[in-house]
């Protein structure tokens, strides 16, 4: 969405709904606004991790216990990236040398089988599934739950209209609706992250870290490449 703005694509709207929005849903620009985020949550195996003993905070996991127990999907930079600023650049990016060469993170292509991994407990503890997977298997019986260490990273997914748009006012009729009340309560129902304030969330917004999608745009090359050195390189299959 930010790379069809800075193309000039899409067009600056004006919503009713934007004053109900949490803060950073609606682009400074005004052309593109979240309609939902995805969070990545931490998701664990019950049989094999106790409740009690789940780690409080990301320095909790340099713990040994956690040795050969880690794993992550293995294309999030953008949560990476979040997490390493939160600490501070040197001091998080030090924290992941430290964790990878420490404990050890497998490292697995596809949130959907980093879950199942976590289900089969051949991960007992995965550091980056998104929210409404994990707890979409734990409502169907899984041997899975959920928590969050701060900060919770969230990634936005957008509407925009087109400069261009053959026909503008349906569209703008659908882009009120992706706002509303209405369509919010599906997003939540889906297990989704509402960005309208006023609905019900299974996180609340309060807590949630949103990756900024002109910083991920500009600086993608170098926290592809910091990851791929830093976790890629180092943890294990």
């Amino acid at each position: 969405m930010e790379t069809l703005y800075r193309e000039k694509i899409l067009q600056a709207v004006a919503s009713p709904h934007s004053t109900e929005l949490i803060a950073g849903a609606l682009r400074p620009h005004g052309e593109w606004v979240a309609t939902y985020l995805s969070v990545w949550v931490q998701a664990y195996n019950t049989h094999i991790v106790k409740k009690k003993d789940l780690p409080k905070t990301f320095q909790d996991l340099l713990d040994p216990k956690w040795k050969g127990r880690l794993g992550i999907e293995a294309n999030v930079p953008e949560w990476y990236s979040t997490v390493v600023l939160s600490m501070g650049e040197e001091k998080g990016i030090q924290f992941f040398r430290d964790l990878v060469g420490r404990n050890g993170v497998s490292v697995r292509t596809g949130h959907s089988l980093l879950n199942n991994m976590v289900v089969a407990g051949e991960v007992p503890l995965a550091l980056t599934v998104y929210q409404f997977i994990a707890e979409a298997a734990k409502r169907k019986g899984a041997a899975t739950d959920w928590f969050v260490l701060e900060p919770a990273v969230a990634r936005m997914s957008g509407i925009g209209i087109a400069r261009r748009a053959p026909h503008p006012n349906a569209a703008l009729l659908f882009y009120d609706f992706m706002l509303s009340a209405e369509a919010q309560e599906l997003l939540v129902s889906m297990e989704y992250i509402p960005t309208n304030a006023r609905m019900p969330s299974p996180l609340a917004q309060g807590r949630l870290t949103l990756v900024d999608p002109a910083v991920a745009l500009d600086q993608s090359d170098k926290w592809a490449k910091s990851f791929e050195e830093v976790i890629l390189k180092r943890g294990g299959r």
